[in-house]
Order: structure tokens, then sequence, then C-alpha cells
């Protein structure tokens, strides 16, 4: 077990004074079977009032509005967890077995349709067609198909957007952790294996040494429902451990921003992010 400590801090530099901006922050993690919450805070600057809740997928949102004119936006979340190692497991459970059992719980079912972002290439529906028709167990069907998704996409900055779709990253063979999970719940939902989207953060280095801060960044991997629920990082093809915090999870990226809002003022804005993760326990 580890005890990870997590400051995020983001927001929007204006071209001038915006006159009012309206916001969600999904930043703060919530206690799960795996990690337990210490404690988190958010800081907003201007100073204003926040609504919490919990969305429809379980996720901690924030929602404020800021109405008085401000030139900067700025969201600063701390948090303390301790967090378990997740060991991945197969249960025994049949193909017509998880056909049944996942069309029986809304949960499961709306993690099968595609969207447009995990609309699957050709090529990586025939891949997780093909690889499911050598498993007779869903579970490690699902863990080949997303290491084939993983070792065929090279992790790279630059060279999709935030609004680039699973296929897109695809053609490129190229991408950051959002492209390569969206690209691996296409492939598993096109073999009928509900998927889910998984919001976070990864403390970058294994064998981190306590007390150092150290940059890091949001991350995104996936889940799939094969009996149980079971975690996978296909952008490091490693199991869910104990340097992931979990955040939020949904459908896609949509589902699980870290900021969304809209405001009124100039047309230009620059987004900011820093991400700092150090080892406490």
């Amino acid at each position: 077990m580890k005890r990870l400590r997590i400051e995020h801090t983001t927001g929007f530099s204006y071209e001038g004074d915006v006159s009012a901006s309206y916001n969600e922050a999904r930043m703060l993690p919530n206690s799960t079977d795996s990690q337990f919450v210490l404690s988190s805070s958010l800081e907003i600057e201007p100073s204003t009032s926040v609504n919490q809740y919990v969305d429809y997928f379980g996720t901690r949102v924030a929602a404020f509005d800021v109405l008085s004119p401000h030139a900067s936006l700025t969201i600063s979340a701390r948090s303390l967890v301790e967090v378990r190692p997740r060991p991945m497991t197969h249960p025994d459970i049949s193909w017509d077995q998880l056909n049944a059992e996942a069309a029986r719980s809304i949960a499961t079912v709306e993690q099968m349709g595609q969207s447009a972002r995990t609309k699957p290439h050709p090529e990586v529906a025939e891949i997780a067609r093909s690889i499911a028709a050598q498993h007779e167990s869903p579970g490690a069907a699902a863990q080949g198909i997303s290491m084939a998704i993983g070792n065929a996409v090279e992790y790279m900055h630059g060279i999709t957007g935030v609004h680039s779709t699973a296929a897109e990253a695809w053609d490129a063979r190229k991408g950051v952790c959002q492209d390569i999970a969206h690209i691996t719940l296409g492939a598993l939902r096109e073999v009928g294996i509900p998927a889910r989207y998984v919001s976070g953060y990864l403390h970058p280095r294994p064998d981190a040494d306590v007390g150092v801060p150290v940059t890091g960044e949001s991350h995104a991997w996936v889940e799939w429902f094969a009996g149980d629920w079971q975690g996978f990082d296909p952008t490091n093809n490693i199991d869910i451990g104990d340097r992931h915090v979990l955040v939020g999870r949904g459908r896609d990226y949509n589902d699980v921003p870290p900021l969304r809002g809209v405001y009124a003022g100039p047309s230009k804005s620059q987004l900011h992010v820093k991400v700092t993760i150090t080892r406490e326990a």
C-alpha cells in the first residue's frame, strides 16, 4: 500500500476580463474498495461558493460560478490517498453467461455501446474479434485485447488533441493515454465486453522515494466487466496498482473531464495545468 499526496492546479488565463464563468471540476477522488481518501480540498481563485455532488457515474463534482469580472481562473485540488494494489483476476464466466449477465444491469448495458470517441477503426475491430476468438474466458480476452492495443500505439504528446477520436489516433498509431483508452474501449465493446473509461492519476515512478515530489499528470485507463469489474492500464500495459489513484468513471472522456465550463468574455483563453505527486508512505 502507498500513501500519495496529489496537488493538481489548472485553470485559464483570458485576453481581458471575463464577466462571468460557469464551471464543473472533477479533480477529487472518492474512497473505494481499493483506495481510501484521507483528506481532500478544492481552492478556487477568484473565491466563490461551490456546490459539490456525486454525478450519475459516481464521480465527485464541484460546480461553481464566478460572476464578477476576472482575467484568470485557477482551481487547486489537493488530496491525500492510501492506495492498495488491485491484482488482475479472471472469473470463471463464459461468453454466453457474460452476454446474459451484462444485459441485466444498467451499469453494464450503458458501457457496451460505442460513442463517437470510441467507435473502433475497422483494423481495431478485426484485431479485437481475432483475439476474442482465441479465448474461452472473456476476462483473458479483454486483457489480451488491451495489451495488443497498448503494444500497437506509441505514447506521444502533440499528435492528437483533446477532441480526437479513437479511429484518428489509431491511424496515427500515436497518442496520449486518453487516446489509448478510447481505442481499447472501442475494441472491448466490439466483442461484447462492457468497458468504461477511468480518469485519475498515476505516480510515474514505480520505486518512488518517500517525501520526494515529482511532476505528474492526469491519467486514463480502462475497466471491463467479465463477471466483475477489472482495471487495466493499456498505456503502460500494467495492472492497476498502488500508483493509480481513481477520480472518475464514464463512457468516455466526455463524462470525466477535469475541468469543463463556459464563459462570457474574450474569444481566446490559455489553459494551464500542473500536477505534483508525492509518495508520503
